[in-house]
């Protein structure tokens, strides 16, 4: 993921919360939702619905990762059928849905999609992925080209069902490109008008009601500590002396 365009908007919006970024590696991102670790991640689906919210955003174009000797290198784009005959490398942590990859199996699985990467550097097989992964993992003696035929991988945007916090929510409206004025959204003046009514209500006692000191007696003032939860993207929330919003 390359979320720059996302953390800059946000950075705009809500300049007094810092955007924590976490990279993770794809197989321990939902595991990092479930424990806390961060308020919300970019997966690929499928995801578990049982505990995690997701909204999809965008499906990957598929790809084959070659030698750039390769007869395959000489095409724009390739079918299944003319790599029938290649040994295609199938690793442990790959993030397309199916059972068997087309081609021939190696002998053994590569723990990883780096170590397959590094194989077929070395003239062992070839490699299928997502776009993004072929590009991530992108060497000087390697090219990848369009693979029709294939299952393609959706990435999407998710975080916890219970953890759903006006700050996450925040996050998901600009990752769905919600203007800071969207009615689903909380413009900023609608957040300082709800700071500015907690404190209202920790001043009188009481919410909505204001309540005249008794005669011979000074009102008493008070001040407001506005508390918030965490949200955004790979993010947590500390306290300190004086509280401070993460997202």
């Amino acid at each position: 993921m390359t979320p720059s365009k996302w953390v800059r908007i946000w950075q705009e919006r809500l300049p007094d919360v810092p955007l924590e970024l976490v990279q993770v590696e794809a197989a321990d991102a939902e595991g990092l939702l479930r424990e806390g670790g961060a308020d919300a991640a970019f997966l690929r689906l499928p995801v578990d619905r049982t505990e995690l919210s997701a909204i999809p955003l965008y499906t990957e174009t598929t790809v084959v990762v070659v030698p750039k000797d390769h007869l395959v290198a000489a095409a724009d784009e390739v079918t299944v059928e003319d790599i029938a005959d290649d040994i295609v490398l199938h690793p442990l942590d790959d993030t397309l849905d199916w059972a068997t990859p087309p081609g021939r199996p190696a002998i053994e699985r590569p723990a990883t999609t780096a170590d397959a990467i590094e194989l077929v550097a070395a003239g062992i097989g070839l490699l299928i992925v997502p776009q993004s992964l072929a590009r991530l993992y992108h060497r000087k003696d390697l090219t990848y080209r369009t693979l029709t035929g294939t299952p393609q991988s959706q990435v999407a945007l998710s975080w916890p069902e219970d953890a759903t916090t006006d700050l996450v929510e925040d996050f998901i409206g600009i990752v769905r490109g919600r203007t800071v004025n969207s009615s689903r959204g909380r413009r900023p003046d609608e957040r300082t008008a709800k700071t500015a009514k907690d404190a209202k209500t920790a001043k009188t006692g009481k919410a909505g009601r204001s309540e005249k000191p008794k005669q011979g007696n000074k009102p008493q003032g008070s001040g407001a500590r506005r508390r918030t939860g965490g949200g955004g993207a790979a993010a947590r929330s500390r306290r300190s002396g004086n509280p401070r919003r993460r997202s």
